[in-house]
């Protein structure tokens, strides 16, 4: 528990929208910690930023929809065209890494954004 609250005071004391990437699709690793003590599980992804304040996080066929605030995400998760979870949360962009908690889940996000994908000619 101490860990997940020196996670969101992290979180707190760095600037949300310090160094979002540019919009456009990029190669991504996802990684979920479900606990404290739970090491993060890690898969790629694939991350759309549509603008400093809207982006999208798909892992095969779940999309996490991000509305980025100044000081707060608002994550709707969606499975195909059904809202399978949504929550607020307080969050940093620290380089490339994405960095969210859901209190309430004791679940730590962080998305890392790779290479930007091309779009097709």
């Amino acid at each position: 528990m101490r860990r997940l609250a020196g996670c969101l005071l992290a979180l707190v004391a760095a600037p949300a929208l310090a160094a979002a990437p540019a919009p456009g699709r990029y190669q991504a690793t996802l990684c979920v910690a479900t606990s404290a003590s739970a090491p993060p599980n890690c898969g790629p992804a694939e991350l759309e930023v549509h603008s400093a304040s809207r982006a999208e996080v798909r892992v095969a066929d779940l999309v996490y929809r991000l509305h980025l605030r100044p000081a707060q995400v608002d994550v709707t998760a969606m499975h195909g065209r059904m809202e399978i979870d949504e929550f607020s949360a307080e969050y940093a962009w620290q380089g490339d890494v994405l960095s969210f908690v859901d209190a309430e889940k004791k679940a730590r996000y962080q998305v890392k954004a790779g290479a930007r994908i091309r779009p097709p000619r």
